[in-house]
């Protein structure tokens, strides 16, 4: 079914159509990338691109699929001390730049008043200086350019250093001045969502026109990415397409099922399982929900028959999903059992015909991008936002990646690792791509919302969504990634980009790859960090021949301030927790002044 017709099917009539959706399997292609491959002659190393960056070392791989023999690769390990190779894409200007941004960002009172300070110097300067002056400093170290036309020196540039771009144009917002659970309610105190935010770009919703223009700034982000590399990726929010109530209600509805589901579970003495372990018997799952009330024996029968449902004799939560996808009746008469009360209440409610509208438009956009993306062979990464959106927009995301990731991944989800639940959510949508034979994308990050949301929950009252601690935080990454990279091992149709600053992580990564002889040429695995940041790690994996890319933000530098100042306060804390990158800075000076290199510049 093509996608013009989904989007109808997704706001025909009310609020419970949504996701009526059929597709039918295909045949499907790998999408094995034919970059250069390192060779072994008469068994002896060669080094890569003459790299002393990268160790070669013999290793089988492991068979790509079931019909392909067994080949051999290198398994190749990085130095991440190697400053010659990190830096040779910098002049000592910008290695000089770094120092300065990244030791100013150790200062407090800098941080904390760094809106008031910009706002002061913009004042005291007048506007062209003030612009100058952030083009020499923050502006100039984490932003590329103003102009999709201004940023392609840059990305160019690290093209030629093998790193890759994540296209993000930042635009400046002000914010915007019922009966569902409480971590799904409108609150005032949250209204504006930058509170606490310290990595990522907010949007809020004015009218249907600003979303309009924001789709159009994301279809320009997607034509600057195509144009400027040929394997590029954009990043769009879902937040910037539409009304962000109707998120939160999409949301509500989704984790109430989720919930009553899990409450069935625990009837069945099956909770505290994984999300994908919980089978519940089907003859005793239709008696529960007769003795809840929830609807005749004689409908309860017909929900589980088909040939989706009921031939194993039991249901597991993919099999549950798909009864509010497929189910007219459960959508339009379905009550279930407040978790809370304990009272029965309708799952969802009616739209009002302007809310309706507003779904529409907001399903159109997505539609819209998802298809100029491929138009001009870019991958559409959609981030990810609080908790209390974040169901909705993943089941958009999914939906997209049912239809246009069926012969390639071009739609990639974001799962937010900081999250308690973050493994069940990766676990149960991979297990969706395998039964339904569609390309898995995601994005794995540790997460950009921690203080706002911990502050919310304490607030409103409902349990905190975030792991306890950072070391909580790194195993349910780790775990997760682990969890795909055995996916792509098995069948090659899932992909992953490692968005981590974490040194960490990276090198984990690496030797699970070199344990599962996984290949960087094949480009299924990909690294990720921000423009400005750790550049130890990404260009040392760029040129070993690992795909990795940069968070490239762009934009006029009066519309990226309030991104500035965020990342000012990430800075402040990643620099406090490591002086890594700075004596690696200073390591890389010193030898280059030491060689009289006083004149560096880069050659490419």
């Amino acid at each position: 079914m093509s996608y013009n017709k989904v989007v109808p099917a997704l706001v025909k009539s009310s609020y419970d159509n949504i996701k009526r959706i059929c597709l039918s399997h295909g045949r499907f292609r790998s999408t094995v990338a034919s970059t250069q491959r390192d060779e072994v002659e008469g068994g002896k190393e060669k080094q890569v691109d003459e790299c002393t960056v990268v160790k070669a070392v013999q290793a089988d791989l492991i068979t790509q699929s079931k019909n392909t023999t067994e080949a051999q690769t290198q398994k190749i390990e990085i130095d991440f001390d190697n400053t010659h190779e990190a830096y040779k894409s910098k002049d000592n200007i910008e290695l000089l730049r770094s120092l300065l941004v990244f030791k100013l960002c150790t200062f407090d009172f800098l941080v904390d008043k760094n809106k008031e300070l910009m706002d002061l110097s913009k004042k005291v300067f007048g506007q062209r200086l003030f612009e100058r002056l952030m083009k020499m400093t923050f502006y100039g170290q984490f932003v590329a350019g103003e102009d999709h036309n201004s940023i392609k020196p840059l990305i160019h540039k690290n093209q030629a250093f093998g790193v890759g771009s994540v296209l993000d144009y930042i635009v400046s917002v002000i914010p915007s001045v019922d009966h569902r659970e409480k971590k799904y309610k409108a609150h005032r105190q949250f209204g504006d969502r930058r509170g606490g935010v310290v990595s990522a770009r907010t949007y809020f919703y004015a009218d249907e026109a600003k979303c309009d223009n924001q789709m159009e700034t994301f279809l320009n982000c997607i034509k600057a990415s195509g144009g400027a590399s040929v394997d590029g990726f954009s990043a769009i929010k879902m937040t910037a397409l539409g009304r962000p109530q109707f998120l939160l209600q999409f949301s509500a509805v989704l984790v109430k099922w989720r919930r009553f589901f899990n409450l069935l579970a625990a009837q069945q003495g099956k909770s505290g399982m994984d999300a994908l372990e919980q089978k519940l018997e089907l003859e005793q799952l239709k008696e529960s929900l007769t003795q809840l009330g929830v609807g005749n024996k004689d409908d309860i029968e017909n929900w589980f028959t088909g040939e989706k449902l009921g031939p194993s004799g039991t249901i597991d939560l993919l099999d549950w999903n798909s009864l509010i996808n497929d189910r007219t009746s459960i959508s339009n008469l379905l009550v279930i059992p407040n978790v809370e009360t304990g009272q029965l209440e309708p799952l969802l409610r009616k739209f009002t015909v302007e809310e309706e509208k507003q779904m529409k438009r907001m399903l159109q956009r997505v539609d819209v991008l998802a298809k100029h993306a491929v138009d001009n062979g870019v991958r559409l990464m959609v981030d990810a936002e609080q908790t209390y959106f974040q169901p909705a927009i993943s089941r958009l995301t999914l939906e997209m990646q049912r239809i246009f990731n069926r012969e390639k991944p071009i739609i990639f989800n974001t799962y937010q690792c900081y999250l308690k639940e973050a493994y069940d959510n990766v676990s149960v949508d991979m297990e969706l791509s395998r039964r339904e034979g569609w390309y898995f994308g995601a994005k794995l990050v540790r997460g950009a919302y921690m203080y706002q949301e911990r502050s919310r929950a304490e607030e409103i009252g409902y349990e905190d969504p975030i792991n306890p601690d950072y070391e909580a935080t790194n195993r349910m990454y780790h775990k997760c990634l682990e969890f795909v990279l055995e996916e792509i091992n098995h069948n090659r149709k899932a992909n992953v980009m490692v968005a981590s600053h974490n040194e960490d992580t990276v090198k984990f990564t690496l030797e699970k790859m070199n344990q599962m002889g996984l290949s960087p040429t094949e480009n299924k695995v990909y690294f990720g960090q921000l423009l400005g940041m750790c550049d130890q790690i990404s260009f040392p994996l760029g040129q070993a021949g690992f795909p990795v890319y940069k968070y490239v933000p762009y934009g006029p530098v009066n519309e990226v301030i309030p991104y500035l100042s965020r990342r000012a306060l990430e800075n402040r804390g990643f620099m406090k927790g490591s002086q890594r990158e700075r004596s690696l800075l200073w390591k890389e000076l010193k030898r280059r002044l030491l060689n009289g290199q006083i004149l560096y510049k880069p050659v490419y």
